[in-house]
């Protein structure tokens, strides 16, 4: 792979995104202890610029939208995710029948936790988020939990057979500390599985340079995690290893994704996950960056240009964008 032309640093100013033109369609109008006792003060959302996002109370925080137009792009990321994966949902060397007990922490719309139920269906299976956003239709062996890991757990030492974490995005305060604690909530012989994802946008060709709306993205987050004190350079740290290490996982293997965003890979497989990546990043992209550019002071107009841009960049035939990803995981000894 050719080296990476991006750079963390320079944020290029909210001005640069002029509001010259809407392109694509986008209408400048548009919308604009741990386990919790399910309460109305759940619901209590902020609202930004007609979204809404987990209302801010400590340590209990998430920078993207949890309404409807967000989750539609959750749940596609899921198949974009589990295409990536050769189909597959995990990668640990799981024996189904001696997997009971399963937490998938951070479950988000809980579409990874059904489809887990399902191929399980003897195990039984906890998915947690911080928004009760979850469907109540699910299979028997599933239940839904408002939980913030990020608090002291109250699930029991030594008791689950699989931890599963996916997309937890700059949400863990210490990846150290959270790891650890999944570690505690295992079993002997059971498996963490963590599944990470890179903030920044490049390209091998250097078709995606510091001057396009992609190149910036990454940058954004970045800087916007350091002014919060969460990291989005997990992938580019190693943390996931480093962390399951620190814990004293054993047997810790590896899986590196080249997630592309468009149409432009020749190998068809590519291709699929890659317009499914495009329709994440399209369907709702005022989702993802809305909180993280209101934060650094963008205007509404400069956040909508933005969105414009990035929209018309990824379905131009002249960009080759793509984003890293890392699946580990560790047993416990």
């Amino acid at each position: 792979m050719a080296a990476s032309n991006q750079d963390t640093s320079g944020i290029l100013p909210a001005e640069h995104w002029t509001v010259q033109d809407t392109p694509l369609g986008y209408d400048l109008s548009d919308a604009e202890s741990s386990t919790a006792s399910l309460t109305s003060s759940i619901y209590e959302y902020r609202t930004l610029h007609g979204r809404t996002f987990h209302a801010d109370r400590g340590e209990s925080q998430y920078w993207g939208a949890n309404d409807e137009r967000q989750n539609e792009s959750l749940d596609i990321n899921h198949h974009a995710c589990t295409l990536a994966l050769g189909g597959k949902l995990f990668l640990a060397p799981l024996e189904k029948d001696k997997v009971k007990n399963v937490l998938d922490l951070g479950t988000g719309t809980g579409i990874w936790a059904i489809d887990f139920a399902v191929e399980f269906p003897d195990a039984s299976v906890i998915g947690t988020d911080l928004s009760p956003i979850q469907p109540s239709f699910i299979p028997p062996n599933l239940k839904f939990e408002i939980d913030d890991y990020n608090l002291d757990w109250t699930f029991p030492t030594d008791h689950f057979d699989y931890v599963h974490t996916r997309w937890l995005l700059g949400t863990p305060t210490d990846w150290h500390v959270f790891v650890k604690k999944a570690f505690n909530s295992i079993k002997t012989g059971g498996w963490l599985e963590t599944y990470e994802m890179s903030a920044i946008i490049e390209s091998d060709d250097g078709s995606v340079t510091d001057n396009t709306a992609l190149g910036q993205w990454g940058k954004i987050f970045i800087d916007g995690g350091k002014k919060a004190g969460r990291s989005f350079t997990v992938v580019q740290d190693e943390t996931q290893r480093k962390a399951m290490e620190a814990a004293g996982f054993v047997d810790i293997q590896e899986f590196n994704i080249k997630m592309p965003i468009g149409g432009w890979p020749v190998d068809p497989k590519l291709k699929e996950v890659g317009l499914y990546s495009q329709l994440v990043l399209e369907g709702d992209p005022e989702g993802y960056v809305l909180f993280m550019t209101s934060t650094q002071g963008w205007s509404r107009e400069q956040i909508l240009a933005y969105i414009a841009a990035i929209k018309r960049e990824t379905r131009s035939a002249k960009l080759h964008p793509y984003y890293k990803q890392k699946v580990v995981w560790g047993r416990k000894p």
